[in-house]
């Protein structure tokens, strides 16, 4: 068995509406005047650590973790799952 550190983004696909982005993109721009931001996402970041064969065991044990206690709703959320070294 290796020791492997995942970590785990949930963001709200394009097109769902993200209330909190919304608040923090109207508030850098309009309050605090940074207008050069286009664009903000927000999003969930979390990071396992876990025994496991393989890398793609790994990431298979995360998104089967994250699926069955409904961290994220695969019907507005993408999922991204990175493998640190």
């Amino acid at each position: 068995m290796n020791n492997y550190v995942l970590e785990i983004i949930i963001e709200k696909k394009p097109g769902a509406r993200d209330p909190e982005r919304e608040t923090i993109l109207r508030d850098l721009i309009k309050q605090n005047g940074f207008e050069m931001v286009k664009n903000v996402r927000s999003g969930k970041f979390l990071r396992v650590n876990l025994e496991a064969e393989s890398k793609e065991e790994a990431k298979d044990i995360v998104y089967r973790m994250c699926n069955d206690l409904r961290i994220f709703n695969p019907v507005i959320h993408t999922v991204t799952i990175n493998v640190k070294e």
